[in-house]
């Protein structure tokens, strides 16, 4: 993660959950993967392009995905 996204960054584009909810859900509601993520915010559950570069099919690239999140938030 190089690059420094706002909390109102919009990291799930169809369920349209933002930057700050999943690090809300991480530091404060105690997720510890993408799966808990998605469990308490809905983001990757929908087409999964936004859970890791490996999954995302989009002609366009997503600039951030939740693995990096995970990476940077959870040891």
């Amino acid at each position: 993660m190089g690059k420094s996204f706002p909390h109102s960054f919009e990291v799930c584009k169809c369920k349209h959950v933002t930057l700050g909810e999943v690090i809300h859900s991480i530091k404060e509601r105690d997720a510890k993967s993408i799966d808990e993520i998605g469990n308490l915010t809905d983001a990757g559950t929908c087409c999964k392009c936004c859970q890791s570069s490996e999954k995302d099919f989009g002609t366009e690239k997503m600039e951030l995905y939740l693995e990096e999140i995970v990476n940077k938030f959870i040891k």
